[in-house]
């Protein structure tokens, strides 16, 4: 296992090197000029000797793969440089990047135990009220788009009944910070839990009723095993284990879409961070921002191997 492991870690290494140069040298086709969004057009006019020695000193005359190789050099030393405003960009990412795992967390956690509950609910109770209506909202939850349903609850849980804040984290002037925090995030939690929840409905559902359908239960039940130690011991347990792998599966998605979801709602995340710098140009936050996002979801994906690979001792045999 530990061989599989570290084989697996290894590999991180190339894969990051490659994921950034894609970032680097994309932004880069893009043509943003940074000067220009440091510099006003009347100053760039007036002063264009002046432009070129700042372009010079900042090193945006020297060859691309140089200038690629100082920006990675200064990642691996933790040095993430500063955006065009001239805030430090790894004081950006250190207020801004827990808030978005936050988010995720709260939304993996309670979509893992509706999602996981009422799937198995539903097998048990097969064709039962829980059961349709279980897959009716599974079906919905993922024709769905997720900036939709948070259109939609901001429409109808902040605007028509003024039960949750619409955006933002917190509320400066509030009394009591937990109750403010929890109102907060509400919204944005429950957007991307209902999304996560259908999957994972359906595939709890539809794994337990193969599981209950095995040679291994029926011969639980005509042993006289009681049927509740049937379901919890002998189903649910052997359920669990290919559902678990679908619910890391997730994670980088969920890390994805919380993307989108904090734009929506204004949340103060690495999200909204990388999207207002889009919107302003700030390439250097940009950059910085998706190469964290791409390395947290190759971080996901490793644990999943990892996972699997604890669940099966096939994948790390290389079978």
């Amino acid at each position: 296992m530990l061989k599989f492991i570290l084989k697996k870690l290894l590999l991180m290494i190339p894969m990051l090197i490659v994921i950034s140069f894609i970032v680097y040298f994309g932004l880069q086709l893009t043509g943003i000029d940074p000067i220009n969004s440091m510099v006003s057009p009347e100053v760039l006019s007036a002063n264009a000797d002046r432009i070129d020695e700042l372009r010079e000193e900042l090193g945006l005359n020297d060859p691309l793969i140089v200038q690629y190789g100082r920006w990675l050099g200064g990642i691996l030393t933790g040095d993430l440089g500063y955006g065009l405003d001239g805030t430090p960009i790894a004081r950006t990412i250190a207020t801004r990047l827990p808030y978005t795992l936050e988010l995720a967390g709260y939304s993996l956690i309670l979509s893992a135990i509706i999602g996981i509950g009422i799937g198995i609910i539903s097998a048990i109770r097969q064709n039962g009220v829980i059961d349709y209506v279980g897959r009716v909202l599974a079906v919905l939850g993922q024709a769905v788009p997720q900036f939709l349903v948070g259109i939609l609850m901001i429409w109808i849980f902040s605007i028509k009944l003024g039960w949750f804040p619409a955006s933002n984290r917190v509320d400066p002037m509030a009394t009591n910070a937990f109750v403010d925090a929890f109102l907060h995030l509400f919204l944005p939690v429950a957007t991307l839990t209902i999304g996560m929840v259908a999957v994972l409905m359906r595939y709890a559902r539809n794994t337990m009723l193969d599981v209950l359908n095995s040679d291994y239960i029926k011969t639980a039940r005509s042993k006289g095993i009681p049927e509740w130690k049937v379901y919890l011991k002998h189903g649910f347990r052997n359920a669990m284990k290919p559902v678990l792998v679908i619910l890391m599966f997730r994670i980088p998605t969920l890390i994805g879409g919380s993307v989108v979801i904090e734009s929506v709602f204004s949340y103060p995340g690495i999200g909204t961070t990388m999207t207002n710098a889009i919107t302003s140009n700030d390439y250097p936050v940009v950059m910085v921002t998706t190469l964290i996002i791409a390395a947290t979801m190759l971080v996901c994906s490793f644990m999943v191997d990892v996972l699997n690979a604890l669940l099966d001792p096939r994948v790390r045999l290389g079978e």
